[in-house]
């Protein structure tokens, strides 16, 4: 741990923090009785609604926490994307690949503020285009994101890190399809457990950018106008590997 970089323990405090917070929204959900809990059976003649996070989240006071969960989730998520974008640049051969997995990670973070901030009984449509915003394109960058990691191979590290990512993208992948197929057959309960499960796992994704991080550290650099001015890239950081000497 001596040589491990502080920004090693942002995505992993991004995926635990917002992993708590979906799951505070849930016990206050089924403490206020507006959702079945996931380890019974749903029946729909009865009052409650299927658990899925949606719902969770749709009457207050669950929704007001869901709203604040779901905007920090999308600000820190857009950042840890646009730290990996910059880590990545100086290493990848195909540029369009790095820039199409921040647009696609940019794309679901804003996907999540309009999840969180238009409940699924005021605007449903705008709600559900959120959700395929940021189920469908946060499952394209995990994919991405794989590829990448196995094809750059930082600190050698490629395929240790790489496998365990592929192995989560097909995961998510699976749950996305299992989540609209018992969708489709009125299956609720299920698919709100595929539900679930599929964000646990995105989140798990995100965590294991940690890795990476762990061996690189990121400044913002501020000058005044008499300076010659710096490109974006350079003004808004610059990516450079921990020396020995520096610790």
């Amino acid at each position: 741990m001596r040589n491990c970089s502080p920004w090693t323990f942002l995505p992993i405090m991004y995926s635990v923090f917002t992993a708590g917070g979906l799951w505070v929204v849930y016990f206050i959900a089924v403490e206020d009785e507006k959702i079945t809990p996931l380890s019974s059976e749903y029946k729909r003649s009865g009052p409650k609604s299927p658990p899925y996070i949606s719902i969770a989240g749709n009457a207050p006071p669950a929704s007001c926490v869901f709203s604040q969960v779901m905007n920090l989730a999308a600000f820190v998520g857009f950042i840890i994307g646009v730290l990996r974008y910059l880590q990545l640049k100086p290493q990848v051969h195909k540029p369009w690949l790095n820039i199409g997995s921040l647009v696609a990670m940019s794309l679901a973070c804003f996907g999540m503020t309009l999840v969180g901030n238009f409940q699924l009984s005021n605007d449903e449509e705008l709600h559900n285009i959120g959700t395929s915003m940021t189920f469908g394109l946060g499952t394209l960058f995990c994919w991405v994101q794989s590829f990448i990691t196995l094809k750059v191979n930082l600190r050698n590290e490629g395929r240790r890190t790489g496998i365990p990512r592929f192995l989560l993208s097909g995961a998510v992948t699976a749950c996305m399809l299992l989540y609209f197929a018992l969708m489709a057959q009125r299956l609720h309960m299920h698919a709100a457990r595929a539900q679930w499960a599929l964000v646990m796992f995105f989140l798990c994704f995100l965590a294991t950018f940690g890795i990476e991080f762990r061996h690189y550290h990121f400044e913002i650099v501020c000058t005044d106008d008499r300076d010659p001015p710096l490109s974006l890239s350079e003004t808004f950081s610059e990516v450079s590997e921990y020396q020995s000497d520096q610790l």
